[in-house]
C-alpha cells in the first residue's frame, strides 16, 4: 500500500513538472493579441483526404488547389460552414474556417 501510494505521489510529482514550466515568456511576447489560424495549414490537414494531398481532387470531390479563381472567400466559407454536395457542414469551424477560406480563395 505503501508503495503503491508513493509511486502515486512520485508519478505525480512528475507528470506536473512536465506539464508546468515555460515561464511567462510567451505570455508577455503575445501582448494580448493571438496569432491569427494558419489557413494553408489547416486545409493541408484537414482537406487531404477528401480533395486529394495536393488538393488537386480526387473521384467526386472537386480540386481546391484553383478553388479561388471559380469561388469567392466568402462563398468559400459558406461551403465549409453548410457543406454542399456529399460534402459535411462545419468541419472547419470559426476563425480557423474563415483563415481556411481567405487561403483557399488565393488559390487560382
Amino acid at each position: 500500500m505503501k508503495k503503491a501510494m508513493l509511486t502515486l505521489v512520485f508519478g505525480s510529482a512528475i507528470f506536473l513538472a512536465a506539464c508546468g514550466g515555460g515561464g511567462d515568456k510567451a505570455a508577455t511576447d503575445n501582448k494580448d493579441t493571438a496569432a491569427e489560424p494558419d489557413g494553408k495549414a489547416i486545409a493541408m490537414k484537414s482537406c487531404v483526404t477528401c480533395h486529394g494531398g495536393e488538393l488537386q481532387g480526387m473521384g467526386n470531390t472537386p480540386a481546391l488547389n484553383n478553388v479561388g479563381s471559380r469561388l469567392s472567400e466568402q462563398e468559400i466559407l459558406d461551403v465549409i460552414n453548410n457543406g454542399r454536395g456529399a460534402m459535411p457542414a462545419g468541419l472547419i469551424k470559426g476563425a480557423d474556417a474563415e483563415a481556411v477560406a481567405k487561403w483557399l480563395a488565393t488559390q487560382k
